[in-house]
């Protein structure tokens, strides 16, 4: 079950901003840089997916380099994905779905987990584990503020990150639900742009979601 401790350390982070830069790096010499653009812009939780050989070395840079990062692995799916993130020392883990394995690893690890959900029976899933603060996913593809306002019915006290399909013309309205309490988005820091080396665009990009308002 997750911990009361995982959970008030997983809420405390996700209040550190509205917007959560969902990263798929391609080379770790890019991460450094990468993580000051966002912080210099306001925005200092990552989510580093591991979608990439370079995921895990990116994610241990910033750790390394960039103390005022609050770094999480994403596209966590595994156990083993989850107890690397706990052995590089991220501040937490998200994944695209659920797994009773995935929620036992996190309990074991004691790692706050934001499990991803489309459904009221994976919701029920995390929900009696303990864990309410999930990862609805893929947001807009899913079914959008409609299906996530009517999962909110039946599960009052469960709070989202919304990720998919959000991006800059529509971020406003996610953030607008009183149970969201950040939202994931990839148009903050796209791959190109840091292949790119494109710092100062993603860090403009950064301070303008940073000046978004929750509900």
């Amino acid at each position: 079950m997750s911990s009361d401790k995982a959970r008030a350390r997983l809420d405390a982070m996700f209040a550190v901003a509205p917007v959560v830069p969902v990263i798929t790096i391609d080379n770790a010499d890019d991460a450094v840089p990468l993580a000051r653009a966002l912080i210099a812009g306001g925005l200092r939780v990552v989510e580093i997916t591991l979608r990439t050989d370079a995921a895990l070395a990116a994610a241990q840079a910033i750790l390394n380099a960039v103390p005022d990062a609050i770094v999480g692995l994403g596209t966590v799916v595994t156990a083993q994905d989850m107890a690397n993130a706990a052995r590089i020392g991220a501040a937490f883990a998200l994944s695209p779905g659920m797994s009773p394995e995935l929620l036992q690893a996190a309990a074991e690890l004691d790692l706050p987990f934001v499990p991803g959900v489309q459904t009221a029976s994976e919701l029920l899933a995390c929900t009696t584990r303990g864990f309410e603060l999930v990862k609805f996913f893929p947001a807009v593809p899913a079914g959008g503020l409609a299906a996530l306002s009517a999962l909110s019915g039946p599960f009052p006290t469960v709070r989202y990150c919304p990720t998919g399909g959000i991006n800059e013309t529509n971020v406003t309205e996610w953030l607008a639900h009183p149970q969201v309490v950040a939202v994931g988005g990839s148009w903050i820091a796209p791959a190109t742009d840091i292949r790119a080396g494109a710092w100062s665009i993603i860090e403009a990009r950064a301070r303008a979601a940073a000046t978004l308002r929750r509900a």
